[in-house]
């Protein structure tokens, strides 16, 4: 599939040093057949290992490659919005896309995230909980907090997702220009459910995804944001001040 779209994607790079080369190789194969893509790879001061070294060297010799230095970042959120935001400066991208690194993500799956971007859909989420979707050897825990924080999201806030939390997602440029104008509650991983529950208004699309490596662990940092976020909205939302954007 060759989409007549520009498009880019956005991948947060930390301590990838041993995945490194396995993932870009299948990253490349997806660009050379789907065209019109460019990457940009963004790393912070949490990569302790060859990351960045490996980025830059990557960038020199492939210039479908961009790799963004980003120190300043506090937390993953913030990374992903760097890159959102680079992306949209620094291409004339038609739709943007965010995965993991790592093979987390199947490179693969690009090719249906713009299938359905160019089909007309404002977003589409990758969704490990539909026919066809899986979470392969990810720890019992972490897929019970995925399902949870789902559930959770859709009695709490009304959205009807089946997969609220999965970090696989394209739009198209002028949502990307909506939610990076926005100031996120979210500092960790509660932010892909809070875009789409943001989003919500707009036409989505859910497609089935196999998140395939283990995930790290979820500190209770990260799960206290995600409830008081929850709460945050779920608060405006019965008192009659939902936020949409």
């Amino acid at each position: 599939m060759n989409s007549i779209k520009k498009w880019a994607l956005v991948v947060p790079m930390a301590n990838e040093e041993h995945d490194f080369h396995p993932f870009i190789s299948e990253l490349q194969k997806e660009l050379d057949v789907l065209k019109n893509g460019v990457v940009f790879l963004v790393v912070d001061t949490v990569s302790k290992d060859k990351t960045l070294e490996l980025c830059h060297h990557l960038s020199e010799g492939d210039k479908r490659f961009h790799t963004i230095w980003a120190p300043e970042n506090k937390n993953v959120v913030d990374a992903y919005i760097r890159g959102y935001r680079e992306a949209l400066q620094r291409s004339d991208a038609d739709y943007i896309i965010e995965m993991d690194a790592g093979l987390s993500h199947d490179p693969a799956a690009l090719g249906t995230f713009i299938k359905f971007l160019d089909e007309g859909y404002d977003c589409v989420y990758g969704s490990r909980f539909i026919e066809g979707g899986s979470m392969g050897d990810s720890p019992a825990k972490r897929q019970s907090l995925s399902k949870t924080g789902t559930i959770l999201s859709n009695v709490l806030l009304g959205s009807k997702l089946h997969d609220m939390t999965s970090g696989y997602q394209g739009f198209k440029r002028s949502i990307v220009e909506k939610f990076t104008a926005y100031e996120l509650e979210s500092k960790a991983h509660f932010y892909q459910t809070e875009i789409r529950y943001l989003l919500r208004k707009y036409h989505s699309k859910e497609i089935p995804i196999h998140y395939k490596a283990p995930s790290p662990r979820v500190s209770k940092k990260a799960i206290t944001n995600s409830l008081e976020t929850l709460l945050y909205y779920f608060w405006r939302r019965i008192t009659f001040r939902p936020i949409s954007i």
